[in-house]
């Protein structure tokens, strides 16, 4: 069978090549660390009242958390342990992270800070952060003269 030469491929066949690599390499020397920072991946979604903002901390206890909002910014911090190696043991591989993790977001709207919740279950931390009243979206009712019809417009 005959195929067609794609460069593209023979390029990300390098780039595969190249990461793995640099994965080996890296993994190598965070061994060498009793603690190792690492990011922290979000996801935050906006809707008109508020911002829902998720992470993903399995294994991690809630007390472990420090979450703090200021000036618009929210930082998760935490850390996991490191489990104790069997020295007969070694492993095949090893991709779970231990160590300190931080992140912090900033937020383009203000948050009402005295109404921020905070729920962990199945160890997903799920944050909610109530816009303040005057950054949430008003509808504006115009009148106008001499006519009975009424135009409606919003006030972002």
């Amino acid at each position: 069978m005959l195929s067609r030469w794609d460069p593209f491929r023979e390029f990300i066949s390098l780039r595969d090549s190249m990461d793995r690599l640099f994965d080996r390499t890296l993994s190598r020397m965070d061994s060498d660390f009793d603690t190792v920072s690492w990011s922290l991946a979000l996801d935050v979604v906006e809707s008109n009242d508020e911002f829902v903002v998720k992470a993903s901390l399995p294994g991690i206890e809630p007390d472990d958390l420090e979450i703090t909002y200021s000036d618009n910014t929210l930082t998760i911090r935490g850390e996991t342990k490191t489990e104790q190696e069997v020295e007969e043991s070694r492993y095949h591989l090893r991709e779970r992270r231990y160590g300190r993790f931080s992140r912090s977001v900033s937020l383009p709207s203000k948050i009402n800070s005295d109404k921020i919740k905070a729920d962990y279950n199945n160890g997903v931390l799920t944050l909610h952060l109530p816009k303040t009243e005057e950054v949430k979206p008003k509808r504006i009712s115009v009148k106008a003269e001499g006519s009975k019809k009424m135009i409606e417009g919003k006030l972002k």
